[in-house]
C-alpha cells in the first residue's frame, strides 16, 4: 500500500548578485539571533535559575528589532529569523531529553550557513521559487522532478564553505512498497571491505558478497593535504587565505559527494533485493577514539550508511532488525555454533574444529542473518 511521506529534495542553483547578498544578509541575521537567544537563555538559567521559552525567545526579537543597535533585523524575512528560534527550542529540548549536548553557539566561520522558509514566505508555481524580499524566483538547477502538484511546506538554503548554493525543498511525496521477495541478508560493516553480505548481490558484490571500500578520503588524502598547506603560508584575514580554504573546502566537498553517491547505490541495492536487512548495532561514538581506526571508520560512514538502510526499509516495506553490538559475530561458527575464544583483528580466515573454513567477515555476516532472524 503506498503511503505519503515528508521528503526533501535538494537542488543546487545560482543567486544573482542582488539575492546573493540578500541571503548573505539573512544568514548573517539568523545567527545573530541564534546566538543572542542562547546567550539570554543561559544567562537566565545560570542568575535566575529559570528556563526561557520559545514565546519569550520571540518576545525579545520583537524587541530587539526596534532597539537602534539591531534594527537591521527587520530588513530581512522575519520567517527563517523565528526558524531560528525554533530550532534553538528543539536543541534545548534533545538537551534536557539527554538526547544531545548543550546548543553550541553558531560560529562565523564554522558554522554552516543557512535559513528555513516556510509558507508564508516563499511563492512557488510550475518550477519557479521565489523568496521573500526577492523580485525575482531563484535559478534553480531542476536535477530531477519534484512529485506531481508538489506543495513545498518549508524550503531551506544554504551555502557550503566551497561556496556552492543549495536549495532543499521539503513536500510531501508518495512512496510506494516494493513487491515482496523471499530473500533475506546480514550486513556486516567493515574497512577493507565497505559491507560484507550473507549473500552476494550479482553486480553490486563480489562472489563472496564483498563490496570494496572507495576509500574516498584516503585517495582524495595527497590533493587534501596539498590543498591544506597553501592557507597557512598566506597571511591571516587575507583575501588570499580566504580564496585558499575555499579550496580545502572543494576537496571535502569532493570526498562527501562520492561517499554518499556510493553509500545510496548500495543500501538501495540491499533494500530493493531483500525483504529483511539484518545489521549490528554499531557504536561509531566509541569505535572512533581508537586513534589507529578513527580515520578508515569515519571514511567509512557506517551511521550514514545505517540512516539510509532504516529510512529505504521503511518507505518500500521492508524489514530492518538490529544485532546488539556484544553478539559475537566473528567468533561464532555459523555451520556448527562453535564459540572461538580468540579471534584477533589480523585473523581473515579460519577453519573451525568442524572442518569449516570461514573467511571472517563472510561468516560474520552469516551469523549477524541468524542472529536478527532469532530475534524477531
Amino acid at each position: 500500500m503506498a503511503q505519503i511521506v515528508k521528503r526533501a529534495f535538494k537542488f543546487r542553483f545560482y543567486p544573482t548578485p542582488e539575492q546573493a547578498d540578500e541571503l548573505a544578509r539573512t544568514f548573517g541575521c539568523v545567527r545573530l539571533v541564534y546566538n543572542k537567544a542562547l546567550q539570554e537563555r543561559t544567562r537566565a538559567y545560570r542568575s535566575e535559575g529559570r528556563k526561557v521559552s520559545y514565546v519569550e525567545s520571540s518576545a525579545a526579537l520583537t524587541e530587539w528589532k526596534r532597539t537602534e543597535e539591531l534594527d537591521f533585523l527587520a530588513e530581512v524575512s522575519s520567517v527563517p529569523l523565528q526558524q531560528a528560534l525554533r530550532h534553538l527550542q528543539t536543541a534545548f529540548a534533545n538537551f534536557f531529553a539527554q538526547r544531545a549536548g548543550y546548543p553550541a553557539f553558531k560560529s562565523r566561520k564554522k558554522s554552516r550557513l543557512s535559513a528555513e522558509y516556510t509558507r508564508s514566505a516563499f511563492r512557488y508555481h510550475d518550477g519557479r521559487l521565489t523568496l521573500a524580499k526577492m523580485d525575482a524566483p531563484l535559478n534553480i538547477v531542476w536535477s530531477r522532478p519534484l512529485p506531481e502538484g508538489a506543495d513545498p511546506s518549508t524550503v531551506t538554503v544554504s551555502k557550503d564553505a566551497a561556496g556552492r548554493w543549495s536549495v532543499s525543498i521539503l513536500c510531501e511525496d508518495t512512496v510506494r512498497p516494493l513487491d515482496p521477495t523471499s530473500d533475506m541478508v546480514g550486513v556486516d560493516a567493515g574497512i577493507t571491505a565497505l559491507v560484507t553480505l550473507s549473500r552476494p548481490i550479482p553486480g553490486v558484490t563480489d562472489d563472496d558478497g564483498k563490496v570494496t571500500n572507495p576509500r574516498h578520503e584516503r585517495a582524495d588524502r595527497r590533493r587534501l593535504a596539498r590543498a591544506q598547506r597553501i592557507p597557512a603560508r598566506k597571511e591571516k584575514g587575507s583575501a588570499n587565505r580566504d580564496r585558499a580554504r575555499v579550496k580545502v573546502a572543494r576537496v571535502h566537498a569532493r570526498i562527501t559527494d562520492r561517499r554518499r553517491d556510493v553509500l545510496h547505490k548500495l543500501t538501495t541495492a540491499i533494500v530493493r533485493e531483500n525483504q529483511v536487512v539484518v545489521i549490528e548495532d554499531l557504536t561509531v561514538r566509541n569505535l572512533v577514539k581508537n586513534h589507529s581506526l578513527a580515520r578508515a571508520i569515519s571514511d567509512a560512514s557506517w551511521r550514514q550508511m545505517r540512516t539510509m538502510l532504516e529510512y529505504k526499509a521503511q518507505w518500500y516495506g521492508r524489514e530492518l532488525l538490529v544485532v546488539d553490538r556484544w553478539f559475537p559475530s566473528s567468533k561464532l561458527c555459523s555451520a556448527c555454533g562453535t564459540l572461538q575464544r580468540f579471534m584477533p583483528l589480523n585473523v581473515r580466515d579460519w577453519v573451525c574444529a568442524c572442518g569449516v573454513v570461514h573467511d571472517r567477515d563472510v561468516n560474520a555476516a552469516k551469523n549477524i542473518l541468524a542472529a536478527g532472524l532469532a530475534e524477531r
